[in-house]
């Protein structure tokens, strides 16, 4: 737990200063973001605002937790230091956030609205993918457990769900194709969220607090563990780390979304949305309760539906829209909402998600004491 706390505090400082600062490189650069002429009027007034703000986010994260393990050896040379797991969280996030600040700077460099092209951004992003699920298959400890498995999980892996039914190679394969469309799903609810001041920064605190919890209480009843009660058990493999890992990003996004909440003074852009969203797969898929995340990113699945059912819709009327605009935050924008309305209202629904999320997580624990 002093861990948590430390990295947590290291994070929100880092980021909350260290903000500042890069806005202030970016404004002498002249790297402002580039509004689309098609979005609400207002946010015409936006345009030249600093972006690339998620790149303080991932620093801050990487920093944090490095010298969390660095500090915790410091006091016991015994310590287990960063985990398999931990690793490639980060390896998921930094990989994103790299595909994410290339797009963005094009952008600014360019200075339109397309960075990198549709194909090559899902190259990318598919190469950071299909090497993280290879890798999370790997590295078992003592007891045998790897990162992630090849069972489809809930709030645990789910026996019947294994991806592995036909052989070792084809459920590996399958598995790959699972992860990634985990990763994609995530990755892109995320940056569609990303349209408001702070309403994705808000949201992940909201998120990542989640997995906070989880990853405790996944530590404290891991199968074999003495304080272990009940049936209900966790074969997670480093479900502290992650927990460490969740607070270390959740504290983060709180030092940022003081600079990015309306009026934003900088913008985390797609280095930002793409981390965090990559980020948010692997907690999802290490943590072992992938189909969970459909209630604790609640909010990022109903505005990527948003933009399916627009699109559908507009294809089959033939060019009817089914909503003023996508992503919904938009919709209700040109309904009249403020901005700052519209924010708060999808945080409380973004909250509940995660309060049901957990609920769930709870709630089969205690059916399986």
């Amino acid at each position: 737990m002093i861990a948590l706390l430390m990295g947590a505090g290291m994070a929100l400082l880092l980021a909350f200063a260290g903000t500042p600062l890069f806005i202030r490189f970016l404004v002498r650069k002249g790297y402002g973001q580039f509004i689309r002429d098609d979005g609400p009027t207002s946010h015409h007034t936006k345009r030249g605002t600093p972006t690339m703000g998620g790149a303080v986010v991932v620093l801050a994260v990487l920093v944090s937790y490095g010298l969390t393990h660095l500090v915790m050896w410091m006091m016991n040379p015994h310590s287990p230091g960063p985990s398999a797991s931990g690793l490639l969280l980060l390896f998921l996030m930094v990989g994103m956030g790299l595909v994410g600040f290339l797009d963005d700077f094009i952008k600014i460099t360019k200075q339109r609205s397309l960075g990198l092209n549709a194909k090559a951004k899902l190259i990318l992003q598919a190469a950071v993918g299909i090497i993280f699920a290879i890798l999370a298959l790997n590295f078992p400890n003592a007891a045998g457990l790897t990162p992630a498995s090849t069972q489809i999980s809930l709030v645990r892996d789910i026996p019947w769900l294994n991806l592995a039914f036909a052989g070792t190679v084809l459920g590996a394969i399958l598995f790959v194709l699972w992860s990634n469309l985990i990763v994609t799903a995530a990755t892109n609810g995320v940056n569609l969220t990303d349209g408001l001041d702070g309403l994705a920064a808000g949201a992940s605190v909201m998120v990542f607090g989640a997995y906070t919890l989880m990853g405790i209480w996944q530590s404290n009843q891991a199968c074999g563990s003495p304080r272990q009660a009940g049936g209900g058990c966790y074969s997670v493999r480093d479900p502290m780390d992650l927990a460490l890992l969740a607070a270390i990003l959740s504290a983060a996004m709180v030092g940022f979304l003081w600079w990015n909440t309306s009026p934003a003074k900088i913008f985390m852009g797609d280095t930002g949305s793409l981390a965090i969203g990559g980020a948010v797969a692997a907690f999802a898929i290490l943590s072992r309760t992938e189909l969970l995340l459909a209630f604790i990113g609640g909010l990022f699945v109903l505005i990527t539906l948003s933009v399916i059912i627009q699109v559908g819709y507009f294809k089959l009327t033939k060019g009817k829209r089914f909503f003023k605009m996508a992503p919904l935050q938009h919709h209700f924008e040109l309904k009249g909402w403020a901005e700052v309305t519209v924010v708060v209202r999808f945080w409380i629904l973004c909250g509940l998600f995660v309060a049901a999320g957990l609920g769930i997580f709870y709630a089969e624990w205690v059916v399986l004491l």
